[in-house]
């Protein structure tokens, strides 16, 4: 890959920053991006490496997300990039370099599923650390105590699959009828999904979040941060679009976590109503996660998503199997316009 020349970044201040913190003598790549707008370099000094992140400008570290909740769960032992530099009022960032194995692909490059187990594991145990002494430490300057998932959340991460799936990609006229059971079913499914207790959610746990560098579990993209339910991030790592987890890794990896939960919260788990509220979630955050899919390729053609969309659903309707309540929703994921649709072909 050749390095960027000073024209190619072009008149965004990052030249002259870099300079400032790392000297004259550097090269700069381009990195590919998440599925956010944000922008990522590689910034090479003879043998160290660093990681640019340029994004919206910003008025200092403390109010920045990405900054103020990573010095709060810093706090508290959770393994995040180290922040070597910044510049606000050009929204830079110069991180430590976590390299480029994550556990998504620490997962398929492995020969089974137990060889990548020890790096789940991991991940597990930095959520412990993210939910329980992060939520404990009460911090109300930290942004992640200033929003939550609420009802209204919920109910707008659903309605945003409507948008870009069933109406959008999939081209589903639903009648005024449908419309309202539709409603009903996300209303009934995020107001349960509110009464849960709430604590620290990173948002977006899954595997390309989750960096390894000399054996070791990073966390990075926490600046969504937010208080909710347990059970959302279990199911961003577990039920994660991007592997497939075997049912025995999963209930290993869950057990796991809850013999962990009980080094802070000593009173016993109700596991039926546990096992409930994971269903619950998991029918949630999957199917927003099909309409994520679907509107990168809705709002600027991004085919990259599109092959997850089959089995996230398939995984969205194994959880309504636990919920004939909810039979409507699943007969409109069965319909021949979803489940039938050839993604891999548009």
């Amino acid at each position: 890959m050749t390095a960027l020349s000073k024209k190619d970044l072009g008149n965004s201040g990052i030249s002259e920053f870099l300079i400032h913190e790392l000297g004259a003598k550097i090269e700069v790549y381009p990195l590919a991006g998440d599925a956010s707008a944000r922008k990522y370099f590689r910034i090479v000094r003879d043998q160290e490496s660093f990681v640019l992140m340029q994004w919206e400008a910003f008025k200092s570290l403390s109010d920045y997300p990405f900054t103020n909740i990573g010095s709060h769960f810093s706090k508290h032992n959770v393994r995040l990039p180290k922040i070597i530099g910044s510049r606000p009022e050009e929204g830079l960032l110069l991180l430590e370099d976590l390299g480029d194995l994550t556990l998504e692909r620490k997962f398929w490059e492995s020969r089974n599923q137990e060889d990548s187990l020890n790096f789940y594991e991991q991940a597990i145990e930095q959520l412990i650390k993210i939910h329980y002494p992060s939520t404990a430490d009460r911090d109300e300057n930290c942004k992640a105590f200033q929003i939550q998932f609420d009802s209204e959340k919920f109910q707008w991460e659903l309605n945003y699959t409507k948008q870009h799936l069933i109406e959008g990609l999939c081209r589903i006229q639903l009648s005024d009828t449908e419309k309202k059971q539709l409603n009903n079913i996300y209303l009934e499914i995020a107001d349960r999904l509110h009464e849960e207790d709430k604590f620290i959610s990173h948002r977006d746990y899954h595997s390309r979040n989750l960096m390894i560098k000399l054996g070791k579990v990073n966390v990075i993209d926490f600046q969504d941060a937010r208080l909710g339910p347990i059970q959302y991030d279990l199911v961003s790592l577990l039920k994660d679009s991007y592997v497939n987890i075997s049912k025995e890794i999963e209930s290993h990896l869950l057990n796991h976590y809850l013999d962990l939960r009980t080094q802070y919260i000593t009173k016993k788990i109700n596991k039926d109503a546990f096992d409930e509220v994971y269903q619950l979630q998991t029918i949630q955050r999957c199917f927003k996660a099909t309409g994520s899919f679907a509107s990168f390729y809705q709002t600027r053609g991004d085919t990259r998503y599109l092959h997850y969309i089959p089995d996230t659903l398939t995984t969205v309707l194994k959880a309504l199997d636990h919920f004939p309540e909810f039979s409507f929703l699943k007969e409109l994921i069965l319909r021949d316009e979803v489940i039938g649709v050839d993604y891999n072909s548009l």
